[in-house]
């Protein structure tokens, strides 16, 4: 019998699912597990010494302030040079569905909100740790004057960054060099929350509602004022985690078994679930639970003039979207891998090209069945060579600027190295998002009826049985 039939069949066995502990990580890399007690895995956060009488300043740009920071921490600027957070894009990752080794980051690739950063620099780096990375000419990676300290260090609250990442006019640069401390939810969420063009447009499960939250969204955060970096733990800046949506091997990944040991339930019943069904499935029912999330984005729409800009619906220079709040997740089998789309790649233009497909099956023995927010968009593509484009949006000539496609679609192709013929149209796709964050307290936590009842939340022949296994005792479509 397939170890996946083994336990799935176990989810009909209980009426009303038993306490079941909600604070967890995420469910998919080799466990690191030190000791029994989930807060002897959290790191113990050191006060932070006070920089206020440390740095006299003055400073006029964000470069002097980085320069202040490294007569001290003298590698510091080196070891971020090695993240991606720096270089937005990986080292070369051999993968089974590709001939070669495939290097891939948010520097190179093509997503389904903004599209993508080439051509656009001046615009998307300003989430970049670095300053002056701009589309005029090549950044110069090497150059590690350039790393942003402030953007993950500044307890001002003041410090914004602007176009090319530099500093935003009339911020005080001493004032935000002498608040620095070890990076909060503010500095993270910055970023993070704002990803895709504005508040919690990507992920569904990051947004401005994790800065203050309360317990009932999200346990962690909450109720035990969790920092980011107490679940995305850090050595010489290597930031643990990350997302498919840039990343397609599962190294450098958190778990939930970081902390918490697969036998933290008391009930065997729900012990013998943690093979095939991850943490996040039953302890994340909903996302977006105070703040909308989008999950469609139609770009073909973009460009009408006579069209009112209504926030969240419709913008002339993006085009028509849908937000939603108290988003249920889709699910899927996901064994921490993904397929992605790469630049170039032929798509099929009468069907969703999935850009990051989760990769895993029920006769995958590391897959589990995971919650994943799906997000569709209408995109240019060419529609004879049957590749996505990359347009230029941002800037002089940009989208943004002339609403002409065949300029913008011309000018980000040449920038990204690929064909245009000259005739584009829209395609549909689609982004997968795995859910991780806002984990809810127990009592919130998933019952059998959620999946096993007529209306339940799992489409059971997709994820590859006759049905519901506790109707069809477990057998599967591969059987």
């Amino acid at each position: 019998m397939l170890r996946s039939s083994k336990y799935i069949w176990l989810l009909g066995l209980f009426g009303t699912a038993s306490v079941v502990i909600g604070v967890i990580w995420l469910a998919l890399s080799p466990l690191r597990l030190t000791s029994p007690d989930p807060w002897a895995n959290v790191p113990t956060r050191s006060t932070h010494v006070n920089h206020a009488d440390l740095l006299s300043g003055p400073f006029n740009t964000g470069p002097e302030v980085t320069a202040a920071c490294l007569t001290c921490h003298e590698e510091a600027a080196n070891e971020v040079a090695q993240t991606t957070h720096w270089t937005w894009q990986s080292e070369p990752v051999t993968v089974d569905w590709r001939d070669e080794p495939v290097s891939i980051g948010k520097a190179n690739l093509i997503n389904n909100f903004c599209i993508g950063i080439q051509s656009n620099e001046e615009d998307c780096t300003r989430c970049h740790a670095g300053y002056g990375w701009g589309a005029e000419e090549e950044f110069d990676f090497s150059n590690t004057g350039n790393v942003d300290c402030l953007v993950c260090h500044d307890q001002s609250g003041s410090y914004v960054k602007a176009q090319e990442g530099l500093p935003a006019e009339g911020v005080d640069l001493l004032a935000a060099a002498q608040s620095v401390g070890s990076p909060t939810r503010s500095n993270c969420g910055s970023c993070h929350f704002n990803g895709g063009g504005g508040n919690g447009v990507k992920h569904g499960d990051l947004d401005s509602s994790l800065y203050f939250p309360s317990e009932n969204l999200d346990v962690h955060m909450g109720r035990l004022d969790f920092q980011c970096i107490d679940c995305h733990q850090t050595e010489h800046h290597q930031i643990a985690g990350r997302s498919i949506s840039v990343s397609v091997d599962n190294t450098n990944q958190i778990a939930c078994t970081d902390c918490h040991e697969t036998t933290l339930h008391t009930d065997e019943r729900i012990s013998a679930h943690v093979d095939t069904v991850a943490c996040q499935t039953c302890h994340i029912p909903t996302v977006a639970l105070r703040d909308p999330t989008r999950i469609v984005w139609d770009w073909s729409l973009a460009g009408d003039l006579n069209r009112a800009n209504v926030p969240g619906q419709y913008l002339q220079t993006r085009g028509e979207f849908m937000t939603t709040l108290d988003y249920q997740p889709n699910y899927t089998w996901y064994n921490g891998t993904a397929q992605r789309y790469l630049i170039g790649d032929p798509i099929d233009a009468t069907a969703p090209t999935v850009l990051d497909q989760p990769l895993g099956g029920i006769d995958d023995p590391l897959s589990v069945i995971f919650p994943f927010k799906i997000h569709n968009a209408r995109q240019p593509y060419d529609t004879v060579n049957n590749i996505l484009l990359q347009p230029t949006t941002a800037g002089e000539g940009g989208y943004w600027t002339t609403f002409d496609w065949n300029s913008a679609l011309a000018s980000g192709a040449a920038a990204a190295g690929i064909p245009y013929s000259g005739n584009y149209g829209f395609a549909d796709t689609q982004m997968y998002w795995p859910l991780t964050h806002m984990v809810q307290p127990a009592s919130n936590a998933l019952t059998c009826a959620d999946c096993h009842s007529d209306n339940g939340r799992f489409d059971w022949q997709a994820l590859g049985y006759y049905g519901d296994p506790m109707v069809w005792g477990g057998r599967s479509i591969t059987q």
